[in-house]
């Protein structure tokens, strides 16, 4: 498969958000609707969250810090770093439009994997740099091919791990040989949006190559899934203070606002809610396993809170009549992955009302109805 760069705004599709409860609501009548689309976490926030916002609501007449000191103070001194290597935004996607405002021009060019995040996308689109595309291999980022693809023009590398929406791995083998082809020009970038999800010892330290004084390594997480603040919108990066400092002349000046200041402190701290958080999206996956086994249907191993499930050409048609049923799942044509449906981990009775409409489904379809 050939590598095309694209470029420019004509290049840009808008981002296909999942659909909300609401319209779901409005378009077909229902009331009793479950969103398994956006990886989500089912438990809701942190308890202690929702404290730290109710406590903070007599102050929203107030600016909030617009460097998230505390906040940043917080994770840096939990990860071991200097706060001023902790770069906060609205959203990870925030993150990810400051990184392109810092970096690019129409002169660069960056490396994403074919079926990633189409937001690493926009934004380099939006900076009329020229977007590469790697294929992937077996459903996983390609490192080999993203190292071949680098050329002097190239200025970052985004390597989503765990992938969305494949759920997929780059091992830590795999990211030192990487990491040992890429120049020192080039801003490698660790998506690690579902982190904390993940229980594979080959899974990589992305962190340790700045404890090493790697220079051209960046880390980004996010507080939008394990700790399930994802209508705060909060993300965080963490890298060299030379790799940061261009992201606070580019960024707004209050684009973390005070409630997610707080929230985000108290919910990096309840680690009863984040290993409950962890413990309800493994026994979830273990469940899509057995019975998309039991169904015979192709999916692949997840290290996110979601799981992809191939279901051919029938995808989209299926993924319809789910929701005429009241069930949001993410149809992945964006995603150049037609024939899957990528199904977002819910509570036991979310799951199982899933599998039994979806087996409804197939049924109906096998008899010809």
């Amino acid at each position: 498969m050939s590598i095309k760069p694209q470029r420019g705004l004509g290049a840009m599709e808008p981002y296909a958000p999942g659909k909300s409860i609401e319209a779901v609501q409005r378009e077909y009548g229902l009331e009793d609707i479950i969103k398994l689309a956006s990886n989500e976490n089912p438990l809701g926030p942190s308890p202690k969250a929702v404290a730290a916002i109710q406590d903070a609501l007599s102050q929203l007449n107030l600016y909030p810090d617009s460097q998230s000191c505390v906040l940043r103070e917080t994770i840096a001194h939990s990860l071991g770093f200097d706060p001023i290597q902790i770069a906060v935004g609205n959203g990870a996607d925030d993150i990810i439009q400051q990184v392109c405002l810092a970096y690019l021009d129409e002169n660069s060019e960056v490396l994403v994997s074919r079926s990633s995040f189409p937001v690493y996308d926009k934004f380099v689109h939006t900076m009329r740099a020229t977007l590469v595309k790697t294929p992937l291999r077996d459903y996983r980022l390609d490192l080999e091919a993203m190292a071949d693809a680098i050329t002097a023009k190239t200025k970052l590398v985004f390597v989503c791990n765990p992938n969305n929406p494949t759920g997929t791995i780059v091992t830590a083998g795999e990211v030192h040989t990487f990491m040992d082809k890429v120049p020192d020009h080039v801003l490698v970038i660790f998506d690690e949006a579902y982190y904390e999800f993940v229980a594979a010892a080959a899974y990589p330290d992305s962190l340790g190559y700045l404890r090493k004084g790697h220079s051209n390594v960046m880390t980004m997480r996010t507080f939008s899934k394990a700790y399930g603040l994802s209508g705060l919108r909060l993300g965080y990066a963490i890298a060299a203070p030379d790799v940061i400092a261009p992201l606070y002349q580019v960024k707004g000046i209050f684009t973390v606002n005070l409630l997610a200041q707080v929230a985000g402190i108290a919910a990096w701290e309840d680690q009863d809610f984040l290993q409950k958080s962890i413990e309800v999206n493994r026994a979830g996956l273990r469940f899509f396993y057995r019975e998309f086994a039991r169904l015979g249907l192709p999916y692949l191993e997840s290290h996110g809170n979601f799981i992809l499930v191939n279901l051919g050409p029938r995808a989209l048609n299926i993924q319809q009549q789910l929701l005429a049923r009241g069930i949001i799942v993410r149809p992945c044509n964006h995603y150049d992955l037609p024939e899957f449906l990528r199904i977002s981990v819910g509570t036991e009775v979310q799951n199982a009302r899933f599998i039994v409409a979806l087996e409804e489904i197939l049924s109906k379809m096998a008899s010809g109805e």
